[in-house]
């Protein structure tokens, strides 16, 4: 039942969030509210589905049949350590240096952190949860759980890709031929990590990674 749950509330969670964020409604709502009005709006409700998403997981943890636990084979721990530091880095340096598709449509420049992926922030997110894959004993909750991050990323992200290419055209077209949709997927990323403010974005995400390691997690999961 639990697992039945988790799955539901992300299906409701993508769904809500590409409804509300679509061309068709969010101009409505945009207009009705005003921008300030629909952030929050759309903040809420996320917040409404996600919480009792995260409790619904924590309420079943180790619920249905175990699949794996890869963290015992050989390198795996670093593996998903350094996938963990990635996703950790990719958050903070999406945040730091914000989409020019949001903030400047009109030029849209590729640098730094968009020469790794051109949505750091829900990558990051979707990365956090391979993580979690390949470092928890995995049962069915944890499949459910941890691997919608990684499915809603993707499915965000074309979804993103979408409303941009019928709101800015042709300039955007351009931007995402010159960019990576999946993160590291160009030739061109290694670049992209040597321009500021990227190096340190990615020192802080790491440094986040490492913090959320050595006391949250503790607090949060008891180990």
């Amino acid at each position: 039942m639990g697992v039945a749950v988790i799955v539901g509330l992300w299906i409701l969670f993508a769904a809500t969030h590409m409804a509300l964020s679509g061309g068709r409604l969010r101009p409505r709502l945009v207009a009705r509210l005003g921008p300030l009005g629909f952030r929050g709006l759309y903040s809420a409700v996320a917040l409404a589905i996600f919480v009792p998403l995260v409790h619904t997981y924590y309420a079943h943890k180790h619920a249905g049949a175990y699949l794996w636990h890869l963290s015992q084979l050989p390198g795996v721990v670093w593996l998903g350590y350094g996938v963990m530091g990635a996703a950790f880095a990719l958050v903070v340096a999406g945040l730091v240096q914000p989409s020019p598709a949001s903030v400047r449509p009109g030029a849209m420049v590729v640098r730094g952190i968009a020469r790794v992926t051109r949505h750091p922030v829900l990558m990051g997110f979707g990365l956090w949860g391979v993580a979690h894959l390949l470092l928890a004993k995995v049962h069915l909750a944890e499949l459910a759980f941890f691997g919608g991050f990684p499915i809603f990323a993707v499915i965000g992200c074309e979804h993103q890709d979408a409303r941009k290419r019928e709101a800015l055209g042709e300039p955007f077209r351009t931007y995402a031929d010159a960019t990576p949709f999946l993160p590291f997927g160009s030739r061109g990323f290694a670049r992209g990590l040597l321009e500021m403010p990227t190096p340190v974005a990615i020192s802080a995400g790491i440094a986040l990674a490492w913090a959320v390691r050595q006391w949250a997690h503790v607090w949060l999961s008891g180990r």
